[in-house]
């Protein structure tokens, strides 16, 4: 299935950018039953191949028995594929450069025109606003429906010293969206740093924001993506075999 090999791929691509490394994951909603999605068994996402990849209902147990475990803060994918409808694949990373913005009072901002879609809202959750005293983990459904009601319509949210989620109607938005988050906020950083003053920055406005949105789907860099990695994964079951 097609899904499956891009939902493989797409772990490695954030692997590869480094919004993702041992922690995290990448899943997709089933394009045949729109109330399962596609998740990895617990496993660091560099490591993933089609075999690892689980089929989950919408409260995050697998379809088939005995499947293996996956991973803990399944219940981010499960809650918000709930909430939202349109959204086909997520991302849940800890970019290193997108946390201090979730725990400091400076907005993140569209400065480059790749990740103009931040200027339609990256809300900020954090978990203390459902419960207290917690590992800062989503393990379950409870911590899932509040960070999926932060979210909203937004095409992404920061969590509080932990990361973000970053959301699509095709896996290729919500990758290229979590890679071009991540890259604004360097950017961002730098701009502040280089100004002296956050105010001198210059950000896109709201009607950029709209021109850029309506046709980033990150098709081309997507099929770059893709590419590189069918040849090497393929390599890898070459490997496997010899």
């Amino acid at each position: 299935m097609s899904i499956i090999e891009d939902l493989v791929i797409a772990s490695r691509v954030c692997v590869e950018h480094g919004v993702i490394d041992a922690y995290g994951h990448v899943s997709a909603r089933n394009p045949d039953n729109p109330n399962t999605y596609f998740i990895s068994r617990d496993l660091a996402p560099e490591f993933i191949t089609e075999n690892d990849i689980l089929e989950m209902d919408m409260e995050s147990n697998p379809v088939k028995p005995n499947s293996p475990k996956s991973y803990n803060e399944r219940f981010i994918h499960s809650e918000i594929y709930k909430a939202r409808p349109d959204v086909m694949s997520i991302v849940h990373n800890h970019s290193h450069s997108v946390v201090p913005f979730s725990c400091t009072t400076c907005e993140l901002r569209p400065i480059f025109h790749m990740s103009a879609f931040i200027g339609l809202g990256v809300p900020n959750w954090d978990i203390r606003e459902a419960q207290m005293g917690t590992d800062m983990l989503v393990r379950n459904s409870f911590l899932g429906k509040s960070l999926a009601d932060k979210l909203g319509p937004h095409p992404a949210a920061l969590m509080r010293g932990h990361g973000s989620v970053v959301v699509g109607h095709k896996i290729q938005v919500a990758v290229g969206r979590t890679i071009y988050l991540d890259q604004n906020a360097k950017m961002q950083y730098q701009a502040m740093m280089m100004s002296g003053n956050p105010m001198e920055v210059v950000y896109m406005d709201d009607s950029e924001v709209a021109a850029n949105v309506s046709w980033q789907e990150y098709y081309r860099s997507w099929d770059l993506w893709k590419r590189k990695w069918q040849k090497k994964l393929a390599d890898e079951k070459l490997s496997t075999k010899s």
